[in-house]
């Protein structure tokens, strides 16, 4: 493929954009080479600035569930500009949605909109520490919450040593609150509790990580993590900015049937602007200002346009009694077929899979956490981004991301997939 107009606009961005680019991955620094410029999107489909048409399975990093450009969406947000597009105020539209949404999911009284999953679980945290009054959280390595300083933490040389920051501009007292936990290990999650008695907050996780690739939760994991917390009364907060409203109606607290004390969202919630929030029972979130003293605000929290968007798409899922079903059974498909085609050309893998959610490691051993997803071959996951980008399939740029099913896509479109895969198997 031709990407001539894709180079020439990076180099024009690099000159006033950091990297040429708002949010790193998009970069390409992890695979080489220069990003592609969307120019349209459609369906299962996105179209670059070239007029390459691709089959896309990063879906906007997971919003666009039902597709790109969804009709009912779309018509939304014209229809609710017509009348303005911010005005500082409450909007009767943010009720509807906040009502829909508490009606979706489980366990949670009232919801607070705010811009984006980085603001949304940054609020969860602050909020449990105000409902608490203890100061430290606990983490997940390779787990993703957006890029607030306390969650921009890496390892220390042991079980009980605390975080240290891994970009300049966290300070060492942020990080000394962030205790750092191995996904899928309970063990190591009762030593922190132990080494840190009486002053953990919360728990924040993904009930499947997303930011390692797809790894799923081990059979009795989120429980374990539930009854920890009931026990030594610490908030377990799941962030299902990328699981919410994705995985189930109700996230993965439906999935899991696992009742978190705090969830956050973002992704879907907003049907492709920019949307996060956070949400609990009454006595928690009656902590949140102007309630309570545990301050939070946004201009543009609640924006309607962002609302109207949201409100069509839950709205849609929520009718949609065979959606979940659909998804699942496109996404085995999916796993089924690229296996079979890397196994042909014995290409070492391993893939994971939940839900719409799925990811090829190009692994020997099976993928539980950070540590094991780190020992992919980076150089084979390379070579299959960009072998898959010539075939018009475009995947995330990061062995670490999870790819993005959308019941806009079909079989046929699955075929195609599994083509390209074993097509570029052959090259590995």
């Amino acid at each position: 493929m031709l990407y001539q107009r894709s180079s020439a606009l990076f180099k024009d961005a690099e000159n006033v954009i950091p990297g040429g680019v708002n949010s790193p991955v998009r970069a390409f620094k992890a695979v080489g080479g220069t990003p592609i410029f969307a120019k349209s999107a459609k369906g299962a489909y996105v179209y670059d600035e070239d007029d390459n048409r691709y089959i896309d399975y990063i879906n906007s990093w997971g919003p666009m569930l039902l597709g790109h450009a969804y009709e009912p969406v779309v018509k939304a947000v014209i229809e609710k500009a017509k009348n303005g597009t911010s005005f500082g105020m409450p909007t009767e539209i943010e009720t509807k949605i906040a009502e829909l949404a508490v009606s979706m999911v489980s366990n949670i009284d009232k919801i607070r909109f705010v811009n984006s999953g980085t603001e949304a679980c940054m609020s969860a945290v602050r909020l449990a520490r105000g409902y608490t009054g203890k100061d430290k959280i606990i983490k997940f390595a390779g787990c993703y919450h957006g890029h607030s300083d306390a969650f921009l933490i890496q390892a220390g040389s042991g079980a009980v040593t605390f975080g240290s920051p891994n970009s300049p501009g966290v300070t060492s007292g942020t990080a000394k609150d962030t205790l750092l936990a191995i996904y899928n290990n309970i063990d190591n999650v009762k030593t922190l509790i132990e080494a840190n008695k009486n002053e953990i907050a919360c728990i924040i996780i993904e009930p499947v990580a997303g930011n390692m690739g797809c790894i799923p939760p081990k059979a009795v994991f989120l429980q374990q993590l539930r009854d920890l917390c009931d026990e030594h009364e610490i908030l377990l907060v799941f962030d299902e900015v990328m699981t919410g409203f994705r995985l189930a109606k109700g996230g993965a607290q439906e999935l899991y049937a696992i009742d978190a004390d705090i969830v956050c969202f973002g992704k879907v919630i907003g049907g492709g602007l920019p949307v996060g929030a956070f949400a609990a029972r009454n006595e928690i979130m009656n902590h949140l200002a102007p309630l309570g003293n545990v301050y939070q605000a946004g201009t543009l929290s609640g924006n309607p346009l962002a609302m109207a968007a949201g409100l069509a798409m839950l709205t849609a899922i929520n009718n949609d009694k065979d959606l979940f079903k659909r998804l699942d059974e496109k996404t085995e498909y999916l796993h089924k077929g690229c296996a079979a085609a890397l196994n042909k050309h014995n290409i070492t893998h391993t893939i994971n899979r939940k839900g719409s959610m799925i990811s090829i490691h190009f692994s020997e051993e099976q993928v539980v956490d950070f540590e094991s997803a780190a020992k992919g071959n980076n150089d084979t996951f390379k070579a299959f981004f960009h072998g898959m980008l010539n075939e018009g399939i475009y995947i995330a740029p990061s062995a670490f991301e999870t790819w993005f099913i959308t019941d806009a896509l079909t079989y046929e479109d699955l075929d195609e997939t599994i083509s390209a895969v074993e097509k570029v198997a052959q090259t590995l």
